[in-house]
């Protein structure tokens, strides 16, 4: 008797974002980025999660009816800077894009440390200097401190 494999597939959607190559079990941020993560989500939302890729793993979100602008695409860049974005609409392709990372971002992230000046209700806003390598790290201006993965998605404004 011969296993026969079974695949799960997502199905399309007419219109909406298809956001792909999210690193493995960064969706569920993603998700919170989008504000998709309490009990009032209106959009059809399909989420997988550790697919395999030619790359390794990864995560895919689809969400229809919706096209994501650009404050949320410069969130998901720091914690999925791999990841693709096709807008679609009638089935098909009609935008695809990769996230890029910028230099540096202003009033998306909070300084973790609390001392620091962009925390102190004082008239700066926080910003950061991103630096790309293995992991994302965003350097403070102010008091320097740095972040990486999970601390940038814990401080998202």
């Amino acid at each position: 008797m011969v296993d026969d494999e079974k695949s799960i597939k997502i199905t399309p959607i007419k219109n909406g974002t298809v956001i792909d190559h999210i690193s493995s079990g960064q969706a569920i941020k993603v998700m919170r980025i989008l504000s998709m993560t309490e009990g009032d989500v209106e959009n059809i939302v399909s989420i997988a999660m550790n697919v395999d890729s030619s790359k390794g793993k990864k995560d895919i979100v689809k969400v229809e009816d919706r096209e994501i602008g650009s404050d949320e695409l410069n969130k998901i860049s720091l914690i999925a800077p791999e990841a693709t974005i096709n807008i679609i609409r009638n089935y098909g392709v009609v935008e695809k894009k990769r996230v890029n990372l910028p230099d540096r971002v202003k009033e998306i992230v909070r300084c973790k440390n609390r001392n620091c000046i962009s925390n102190k209700n004082e008239p700066v806003s926080p910003e950061f200097i991103v630096e790309a390598g293995r992991k994302v790290t965003l350097r403070c201006i102010y008091c320097n401190r740095e972040m990486r993965g999970g601390e940038i998605s814990d401080n998202l404004m």
